[in-house]
């Protein structure tokens, strides 16, 4: 998600810890009769199994999600999903929301019924979350067959969806496609070359400062190259300030976007009807994947349609949906040993190469101070 079509992925782990309601007092719909407490669940189990879990949920009959665009990584499709198998209906407010936004409506709103039940965040904004205590320790039934590298050790997110930063281009603007960093520092693309989002804020715009780094000599340890990289692309005029969105897409406004692949595979399918000929790359110079976490406030207004919320996106069916907008799902490989996966879809991926790695907790957290700090004064030349 970006502030206008931003986000970010990442990485956890799970503890069941028992977790008390402050803030937003829970619904009554959200209790059993026998004083089980959606908003204390740690589990479905803990909740009295999936069917009391269901019946409370639909008892609230709302789930409040924010940032979520209905073009980002096949989200239309996952939202109808749930509305119509459970007769819930998602409020999604501010779509091209970033990450950073989310968090600032779940401080800003704490008590309140429009304060957001359930978060899609960027990796580091998940990290920065759990930090601040906003969010509710929750395992969902396939947690352990979320990938250790990729799931919060409390359970307070975990990944979700993910995919490799990728250049997409119109191929009807631009004469010859760039497939690699380098290939933006050249002179034909002035002007027409675009992130999705401010870094500062977007998940998918800090993964594509930090594929810079990678493809400019540096490391999960070291992004400072990439804001070197950007500084250069501003000052050559390459570079411009407009945020990569669908809308700026199909108008030609960036012609040029580093995004996450899923999105810019998606653009591809969207846009053929529309002349629109764009073409994706994952660049061989600057490979870098991350996942988007999910995580629940733990002031939820709707604290059972959160719960159920997170059951559907990592059950079998939701995993899949994602699969089919083009994102790699968390469950994937579990999926493909159980026979789960959905085998067409998975063969669209955009195609790469070796295994991906992902940087640690604390490499993210340094990764987004250095950002935080030299960002403006990089693109401000």
């Amino acid at each position: 998600m970006t502030v206008s079509l931003p986000r970010t992925a990442a990485l956890g782990v799970v503890a069941a810890l028992a977790l008390s309601a402050c803030g937003a007092a829970p619904d009554n719909a959200a209790t059993t009769s026998d004083g089980k407490n959606a908003a204390t669940a740690t589990s479905a189990a803990d909740f009295g199994g999936l069917d009391a879990l269901v019946k409370a949920a639909k008892k609230e009959g709302t789930l409040n999600a924010i940032a979520l665009p209905r073009d980002w990584a096949n989200y239309g499709a996952l939202i109808d999903g749930f509305e119509k198998k459970y007769g819930i209906k998602v409020e999604v407010e501010n779509p091209d929301g970033s990450s950073q936004d989310e968090i600032n409506a779940v401080t800003s709103r704490k008590g309140q019924k429009r304060a957001p039940d359930v978060l899609d965040l960027g990796s580091s904004f998940a990290l920065s979350a759990a930090q601040q205590g906003l969010l509710a320790p929750y395992k969902v039934a396939s947690y352990a067959d979320i990938p250790e590298g990729q799931k919060d050790s409390q359970a307070r997110w975990y990944n979700d969806y993910g995919g490799y930063i990728s250049i997409g281009c119109d191929a009807k603007r631009v004469t010859t496609c760039p497939t690699t960093f380098a290939d933006l520092l050249k002179p034909q693309y002035k002007g027409q070359v675009a992130l999705n989002g401010n870094p500062t804020k977007s998940g998918s715009a800090f993964g594509g400062v930090w594929a810079a780094s990678l493809a400019s000599g540096g490391s999960f340890d070291d992004i400072q190259p990439g804001l070197d990289f950007f500084a250069k692309l501003k000052k050559n005029g390459n570079y411009t300030p407009v945020e990569s969105t669908p809308a700026t897409v199909e108008k030609g406004e960036t012609p040029i976007s580093i995004d996450w692949d899923y999105l810019n595979a998606g653009y591809a399918d969207e846009f053929k009807s529309k002349g629109v000929d764009w073409k994706v790359a994952v660049p061989s110079d600057g490979k870098f994947s991350q996942y988007y976490s999910q995580a629940i406030n733990k002031d939820a207004p709707h604290p059972a349609a959160a719960r159920l919320w997170q059951e559907y996106l990592y059950s079998a069916e939701g995993q899949n949906l994602w699969l089919a907008g083009y994102a790699r799902p968390a469950l994937m490989t579990a999926m493909e040993k159980a026979g789960t996966l959905d085998k067409t879809a998975a063969a669209k991926l955009p195609e790469v190469s070796g295994t991906p790695a992902f940087p640690t907790e604390d490499q993210q957290s340094k990764a987004k101070t250095v950002l935080g700090q030299g960002w403006a004064k990089a693109i401000s030349g």
